[in-house]
């Protein structure tokens, strides 16, 4: 798991010169075939992958995007559609039978698929009318770490690609740039937080409750940060966001609870009201913040804060605010005698 998560930054470089080309041809298809509303599908990390995504279309394209776990896409999604609709299914394996299983029914109803696989010859690439590949590499550990930020890295290529035909090109090229940074700024978190992230893990490897809130994009961070925990470290972890905490789940924070709290600089001052509330209920907090001036207001009511760069606009965010979290649950999975890589009761492709 920590080679794997230690490999992001390459994977991702490999990711964006590879599928460039491809991306924008899959996009001119889109505008051109005029698709009204994308259904995104995927199983755990694939979902949080497509509910990002899907924050990230709504705020760069006039796209209408619906994200459904892949297990329940026959429950929720009219059996007759009118409008002209394009199925995202996104699985790291291309082998997962929710996603499988969907896909076919999507294909039934003439609903057009694309697919987003690290698999170019698996059962969903076969099946797709389109398809990209982030690339990975192969990932040997149970829980997703390098395949999830390349998911997220082409699904934010292509909503970039699309934003061309809404947005002016000079804006979507400063984006762009800003998108195609991500790898150094991964490494900087490597750099900087590596051994604190470590350290803090260790201090808090016998907490057995934890929550996980964040807001926006990084609602889905805090998702697959709760799903990472749980995979890896045995514990039970939820994430929610982060003002709907509030309306219930509060009343379980205390003195055993370890809270993270997932912030960015204009969430601050909210964010540093929750945590003071937390700390007086007895829980230990840690925070994840940008590097900015205002950023001390919260940290000096956290327990530990992790940092990571402020040159990536909010819509990109979750792609390296899950880096700490990724580094955190791998260490806290060492410190508590368990193994990472193969976790009891879990397997890589879920059949």
């Amino acid at each position: 798991m920590i080679k794997e998560i230690l490999e992001e930054p390459i994977a991702i470089k490999r990711t964006i010169a590879k599928e460039q080309e491809n991306i924008i041809e899959i996009a001119k298809e889109i505008k051109d075939k005029k698709y009204e509303i994308i259904y995104v599908i995927g199983s755990g990390t694939s979902y949080h992958a497509g509910l990002a995504g899907q924050y990230a279309f709504s705020s760069l394209t006039n796209l209408i995007v619906s994200t459904i776990p892949a297990s329940e896409f026959q429950r929720w999604v009219p059996s007759s559609i009118s409008r002209r609709t394009l199925l995202m299914a996104i699985s790291q394996s291309g082998e997962s039978k929710d996603v499988i299983d969907a896909t076919k029914d999507a294909l039934k109803r003439k609903i057009d698929v694309l697919a987003i696989t690290n698999t170019p010859k698996s059962t969903l690439a076969n099946l797709a009318t389109y398809a990209i590949f982030p690339r990975s590499g192969r990932e040997v550990a149970v829980p997703a770490t390098k395949t999830y930020v390349t998911q997220l890295m082409t699904i934010f290529m292509l909503v970039l690609e699309l934003a061309k035909f809404r947005k002016s090109r000079t804006k979507v090229e400063s984006l762009k740039e800003k998108l195609y940074s991500v790898p150094q700024i991964i490494d900087e978190i490597f750099a900087s937080s590596r051994e604190d992230i470590r350290r803090t893990a260790n201090k808090y490897k016998n907490k057995n409750l934890m929550f996980i809130l964040g807001s926006g994009p990084n609602y889905a961070t805090a998702l697959e940060a709760a799903l990472k925990l749980k995979e890896t470290c045995m514990v039970f972890a939820e994430g929610f966001a982060a003002r709907e905490f509030l309306h219930g789940p509060v009343r379980l924070v205390n003195e055993k609870t370890l809270m993270i709290l997932i912030s960015l600089s204009d969430e601050i001052n909210e964010y540093a009201s929750l945590s003071k509330s937390f700390r007086s209920f007895g829980a230990n907090v840690i925070s994840i913040l940008e590097r900015v001036k205002n950023s001390k207001i919260l940290a000096n009511l956290s327990n530990s804060v992790f940092y990571v760069s402020s040159s990536l606009p909010k819509v990109f965010s979750p792609i390296v605010f899950i880096v700490p979290i990724q580094l955190f649950t791998y260490y806290m999975s060492v410190f508590k005698g368990l193994n990472p890589d193969k976790p009891e009761k879990l397997v890589k492709v879920v059949k």
